[in-house]
């Protein structure tokens, strides 16, 4: 909470001196007008007392008022000049400033927000590594019955997986951020290895109740590994957010669509939590953002899983979305157009 306020305390601080910059130069800008305005008048003055000292009024009124009118007509383009110029500068003053404002707060955002991950990120990392170091210990000092032993060695490999998920999410992050990652696309029994997938996690997740409903002989053209790391992304996050004991669904099925002519593929991940508040809904797939702040949040994770889901989602010609489950919770829908099925 202390790093929370700081941070609000730093933001009003720099709010306060940007505001405080862009009104003294816009102040500066209306004063060089004002001086500019001052210094035409006199300009103007100057140029009558001299032409009344070359042409009298009575002697030659014509000549005069021609004079006179000359006068006016340049006193009238110098003010237009310096008054467009001043509009000018104005409006870029303004719009450079709104730039550079949205500039620095996105950048002090995601400063934020890798502090943030920076944060979860050790905790995730020191978490598994502290608890096989323990498991392992424990089997090496004592002598155990071979139903402890298995449970352990469980409990072990749980938490290796875990770190070895972490480790992909990081590595894919970086990947898709500078572009490099390339899909292995190939044809694959997207049934069978959605059923894998959730019997894997049923292993990982002793908490919550899995369950699936999986339509099959769905063929996808896919890359393996991210149709893999998308299930456990997704999972895993239902895992973090519900309350245990409660039950998660992963469906996969073919459903008709009102703008469609053919059935689309639905992947639907569900879970039994709090939901997600329509407002965080546009952000959750940011990357490193998550609900809350590291210093109230109970839930593990980098803030990388649900962004990864979106782009692999993408890359694959696919759309996800966020719904209300009924009666409560969030449920994941991710459509497919491209798909084919097994003949029967």
């Amino acid at each position: 909470m202390k790093k929370t306020a700081s941070w609000l305390q730093s933001k009003k601080m720099i709010t306060g001196i940007y505001v405080f910059v862009l009104a003294y130069t816009v102040l500066q800008l209306l004063w060089w007008g004002v001086l500019l305005h001052q210094q035409s008048k006199q300009i103007a003055g100057y140029e009558r007392l001299e032409m009344t000292h070359r042409v009298h009024e009575l002697t030659q009124p014509a000549e005069f008022m021609y004079e006179m009118q000359r006068l006016q007509k340049e006193q009238q383009m110098r003010t237009f000049k310096y008054v467009g110029e001043g509009i000018i500068f104005l409006v870029l003053i303004l719009a450079g400033a709104a730039l550079v404002y949205r500039a620095v707060w996105k950048q002090m955002k995601l400063s934020q927000q890798q502090q943030n991950f920076m944060m979860a990120v050790t905790h995730e990392l020191k978490s598994p590594i502290a608890v096989a170091k323990l498991n392992l210990e424990t089997l090496r000092k004592h002598r155990l019955d071979e139903e402890k032993q298995r449970k352990l060695l469980d409990n072990t490999l749980r938490e290796t997986n875990r770190l070895d998920q972490l480790c992909n999410n990081i590595l894919l992050a970086s990947q898709f951020e500078h572009q490099k990652y390339q899909p292995f696309l190939e044809e694959l029994n997207f049934s069978d290895i959605l059923q894998q997938g959730v019997d894997e996690l049923k292993d990982r997740t002793p908490s919550h109740t899995l369950t699936a409903f999986i339509q099959p002989g769905i063929l996808l053209q896919a890359d393996r590994f991210m149709m893999q790391l998308l299930l456990n992304n997704l999972v895993e996050n239902a895992v973090k957010y519900a309350p245990k004991g409660t039950e998660i669904q992963v469906r996969l099925f073919t459903a008709m669509e009102e703008d469609e002519e053919e059935p689309v593929l639905k992947l639907e991940i569900c879970d039994e939590g709090e939901g997600i508040a329509p407002t965080e809904r546009k952000r959750i797939f940011e990357k490193f953002y998550r609900i809350g702040n590291e210093n109230t949040r109970k839930s593990k994770g980098s803030g990388l899983g649900l962004y990864l889901a979106k782009k692999i989602v993408e890359q694959h010609g696919g759309a996800i979305e966020v719904m209300d489950n009924e009666p409560r919770g969030t449920c994941f829908q991710i459509t497919w157009d491209d798909y084919s099925t097994q003949p029967v």
